[in-house]
């Protein structure tokens, strides 16, 4: 519980932080209170066979192991004796606490008991924390108070515990609540920002639990949390406990109004020794509450306890395999499914910490000289999950995991290396593949030889059908002969190139398409498909010039002259040429 009503009163304090915030921090964890919370869920929504509120831990340590968060679990240890009482009310029963123990002079602190349903779940939780690598350090007292200890010491970062009274022990930051899945939280509270906004130091806090009450002291009845903060600011932090120590709570105390104030004064003149030994046995209360407070019992920072759970836990597979296997009957692949990936991730968020910090220092190592190896062996292909950029990579010796996915600027931060061989990579596979598309499309184009064969083939097939109109069947024979001769010579020239001796012939050719014979011998003769066709000169132009001169040679013909067949064929042949011309 903490203080009554703190958490009220640190409202206006509270932040709202995301869940990668406490990536690379180290952080103790109350392991009461977040069992407290796993067992209530557990209670609402099954039976405690099922091990929910064991399943829940699982889940919520793998997220915030793969964000490298370093965690240590603390325990309760003995029931302090001023708070015997409140134990014994909170149990409602009177098995685990005897009428003698309450008495602090008899007892000083009261062992728990071990084999209580609560102790049981506590082990089956510090088991799991042990196979992922998790310390355990048994508190001797109260397990926020040695939290707030590490934390005031600077050896955490910050503690989980819903206890509003670590704050009182000297914590400086604390998680209240966690929430996981997409747009995950923490709920955090910075002294900070108490004494900053509300004024409140830890010797506030402290006079707030002697008057509102806590787990050690019942409070002043009557008096609120509004009325309380007020006594407190007007005296102020650093004097505050001086004066409870001098005068206890009696300036805290309204004076009482009634119609029976005469009588009560006269009392108060007539206060007797009893009288006041009362108020000093209640002054000597007030100081037991403060001293709780100020020195609790807890490991010392420098002890050997401490020193054990500061170090780093390796991560037990085959142990973590038998514990899901026992609690869950999860078979090993659905263990390895579920862990091996944030391992693997927390390992990169290591290195890129690394990386990070020699930079810091102004040392930059490239990542083949770093004394650490990359985890990524390489990066596969580009992913985007929940709208958030990522890498499906390879791992390097991760436990038999193979590939994972994991945020696209971890990566950068941690090889920047590998996203430049993947880019590399990646064009070099684009280039690869437009510079083998390029033959294929050539290949499919006919050869010269195949042509003539075909026109060879239409021909025949054109001369035999044609028996009853043989002079036409000669007419387009001549024809297809002559024009198979100039693709064949088109072919000729784009295949050895020709282009020079192309420009020397095309300027000996006449503006009316006629072609001078007396440059060059009959057997030179070259004409290009691709040009223009020639213009038909008037016939007296042509006996005047000593040119030889070509008629254009119409490949259609009437259906009078022809055969049906032959037409067929005809019509063949010319969308044959004509696509011979568009490749």
């Amino acid at each position: 519980m903490g203080v009554k009503n703190l958490w009220d009163i640190l409202e206006s304090c509270k932040k709202i932080l995301p869940l990668h915030h406490l990536q690379n921090k180290r952080v103790c964890i109350d392991l009461s209170c977040w069992m407290v919370q796993l067992q209530n869920v557990n209670r609402t929504h099954c039976a405690m066979t099922s091990k929910l509120y064991l399943q829940c831990l699982f889940h919520r340590l793998r997220a915030l192991i793969a964000l490298n968060c370093s965690l240590i679990f603390v325990t309760d240890g003995s029931i302090p004796s001023i708070k015997l009482s409140t134990y014994r009310r909170r149990l409602n029963v009177g098995s685990e606490v005897n009428v003698e123990e309450t008495n602090p002079k008899i007892v000083s602190s009261l062992r728990r008991n071990m084999g209580s349903e609560f102790s049981c779940m506590i082990k089956e939780a510090k088991s799991l924390g042990k196979a992922l690598g998790i310390p355990c350090l048994d508190g001797v007292e109260e397990a926020e108070a040695q939290c707030a200890l590490l934390n005031s010491e600077s050896l955490c970062d910050a503690c989980f515990t819903s206890d509003s009274d670590a704050f009182l022990f000297g914590a400086r930051t604390v998680y209240r609540d966690i929430c996981l899945g997409e747009g995950g939280y923490v709920v955090c509270y910075e002294m900070a920002d108490i004494e900053r906004n509300l004024g409140f130091g830890r010797n506030s806090l402290i006079t707030l639990a002697v008057l509102l009450g806590s787990d050690y002291s019942q409070g002043v009845y009557g008096l609120g949390q509004e009325s309380a903060c007020q006594i407190v600011k007007s005296v102020g932090d650093s004097a505050v406990l001086h004066r409870i120590a001098l005068e206890g709570i009696s300036f805290a105390q309204k004076p009482k109004v009634s119609k029976k104030k005469a009588r009560s004064l006269s009392a108060n003149q007539e206060r007797d020794a009893n009288g006041a030994d009362s108020n000093f046995q209640k002054n000597t209360e007030f100081m037991e509450v403060i001293n709780a407070y100020l020195k609790p019992k807890c490991h010392p920072p420098d002890s050997d306890a401490v020193y054990r759970v500061l170090a780093v836990y390796p991560f037990n597979r085959h142990q973590l395999q038998q514990i899901c296997a026992q609690f869950f009957d999860w078979p090993p692949e659905k263990t390895d499914e579920y862990i091996l990936p944030k391992i693997a991730e927390r390992d990169l968020r290591r290195y890129a910490s690394l990386r990070s910090t020699s930079s810091n220092l102004g040392v930059k190592v490239s990542m083949d000289e770093m004394p650490v190896k990359c985890p990524i062996s390489s990066i596969i292909k580009q992913r985007k999950l929940q709208g958030r950029d990522c890498f499906e990579v390879s791992w390097e010796e991760m436990h038999g995991l193979n590939a994972s996915v994991v945020p696209a600027d971890l990566v950068e931060r941690a090889c920047p290396e590998k996203i430049v061989e993947f880019q590399e990579r990646k064009a070099q596979g684009k280039k690869r593949n437009h510079c083998v598309s390029r033959p294929k499309k050539l290949g499919n184009m006919p050869s010269a030889e195949e042509i003539d064969l075909k026109l060879q083939k239409l021909l025949l097939d054109i001369e035999n059908e044609s028996k009853t109109t043989r002079g036409a069947s000669l007419s387009g024979r001549s024809k297809l002969e002559k024009t198979s001769a100039l693709i064949q010579a088109d072919l000729a020239i784009q295949e050895l190139h020709l282009e020079d001796k192309l420009e020397k012939e095309a300027d000996s050719v006449t503006t009316m398409g006629c072609k001078s014979v007396a440059p060059s011998p009959r057997g030179t003769e070259v004409i290009n498909l691709m040009s223009p066709l020639p213009v038909s000169a008037p016939s007296s132009t042509r006996q005047g010039a000593n040119v030889e001169c070509i008629d254009l040679i119409e490949l259609s013909e009437s259906e009078t002259e022809i055969s049906p067949d032959h037409a067929r064929k005809a019509r063949d042949l010319r969308l044959f040429i004509a696509s011979i011309k568009d490749d």
